[in-house]
């Protein structure tokens, strides 16, 4: 990508990767950005961010066709993640190691830990302090855990601009670079990044968004360090961000389940008509066709959680194991629960089902339901009625909560 101007004097020189397919577990079925910024105002030239260590060439030709990299006086690094200061090194070895790189105290430390065989000058700055660039003037606001110890905002006053490193983002490469050059769809790749990323800390974010409030900071863009730029209604993802942090769930239910001679298979469908004759949506996910980022995504804003697994081994069956895994560590409240599934021999996999489901802290709609070897048509007319109670237990959760 060249460099993109989005105010006066204040460049996005970062790149794309078109072809990243896992972030650490979570699928990026569209690409990424490394979103990078570059102010060049009347006393000051600042980089804002780096990129991803292999893209540190395409980053500095990029700043090359606004200025010369060597111009840049000094750094800010929002995020220490390494996917947002990977190229530091080196772009310090060209421009001078001796220019400052402003950051969080918990940057600070991050930035020696990642980078202990180079000399970075670290400057940290304190939440709320200012640096004067010549018209623009830089405010920092401290965002600890969100969604790393160290992330920070960098605010720019005059211009109503927020960096705001990972939040607000989006892992998507586009061709187009803003807002109002989307479709509604751009809030579904948001919606996937905060369920992948942001989850864990929505109390954080909540905080966060009164604090920004509270502050009465004017908004005309936000800038995040992935994906696409806010100018044209930045207050839409901020209310869905509220929305997501509070954790507002519908009448809406996830079955997730694997299968192997397809008797589980088998229930699970008759529970998703079961519930879906409630009136409620059901979305039923074999595991073995869905990345987990996808099914922690729908769940987000579900009600209700409904797992289906044979037992293999005495245990949950594997693939099963990992789904739960990663919904646990990314950790969703509010939700209702349920197991299922079929067993030919001692059947422990619904009991070991509800054990994560109650360390998830889901509030269970029961001990689950289990079937011997292949159901018959009493086990699949149980597996319907299942389904029903469960609809009806996400329809009264509705109500008790209006």
């Amino acid at each position: 990508m060249r460099p993109l101007k989005i105010a006066e004097g204040i460049y996005d020189v970062g790149v794309k990767d078109w072809n990243i397919r896992d972030f650490h577990g979570y699928a990026t079925h569209r690409g990424t950005s490394y979103n990078a910024f570059l102010i060049v105002d009347d006393d000051k030239v600042v980089l804002i961010d780096t990129v991803k260590e292999p893209f540190t060439q395409e980053l500095l030709e990029n700043i090359r066709k606004v200025i010369d990299p060597k111009k840049i006086d000094c750094i800010i690094s929002n995020h220490s993640e390494m996917d947002h200061s990977g190229a530091l090194p080196r772009v310090l070895h060209l421009i001078g190691e001796e220019k400052p790189v402003y950051c969080s105290k918990m940057g600070e430390k991050a930035l020696t830990a990642h980078f202990n065989d180079k000399k970075i000058n670290t400057q940290v700055v304190k939440p709320g302090s200012e640096m004067k660039l010549g018209k623009y003037t830089l405010s920092f606001i401290e965002t600890r855990m969100l969604h790393w110890p160290d992330s920070m905002f960098t605010y720019i006053k005059e211009a109503g601009i927020l960096f705001s490193s990972d939040a607000f983002g989006q892992h998507y490469a586009s061709h187009e670079n803003f807002d109002d050059e989307m479709g509604e769809g751009l809030f579904d790749h948001a919606k996937t990044y905060f369920a992948n990323i942001l989850l864990p800390f929505a109390p954080r974010v909540e905080k966060l968004l009164e604090s920004i409030q509270d502050m009465g900071l004017t908004l005309n863009m936000i800038c995040p360090d992935h994906g696409i730029l806010w100018r044209k209604h930045p207050e839409k993802i901020i209310a869905r961000y509220g929305a997501w942090a509070r954790q507002e769930n519908r009448e809406k239910v996830i079955v997730i389940y694997d299968t192997m001679w397809n008797s589980t298979e088998k229930m699970a469908k008759e529970i998703v008509d079961g519930a879906r004759s409630t009136g409620v949506e059901v979305i039923p996910m074999k595991v073995r066709n869905w990345d987990r980022s996808d099914i922690i995504t729908e769940l987000m804003d579900a009600r209700a959680l409904v797992v289906g697994s044979p037992t293999l081994n005495n245990e949950i069956f594997p693939t099963l194991c990992d789904v739960l895994t990663y919904i646990k560590g990314l950790k969703p409240r509010g939700k209702l629960g349920a197991a299922f599934g079929s067993y030919g021999w001692s059947g422990e996999a619904v009991k070991l089902l509800n054990k994560e489901l109650d360390a998830m802290a889901f509030e269970r709609i029961d001990e689950g339901l289990r079937t011997l070897y292949v159901p018959d048509k009493e086990s699949l007319k149980a597996s319907f009625d299942y389904g029903v109670r469960i609809g009806e237990a996400v329809k009264a959760k509705s109500s008790a909560q209006e």
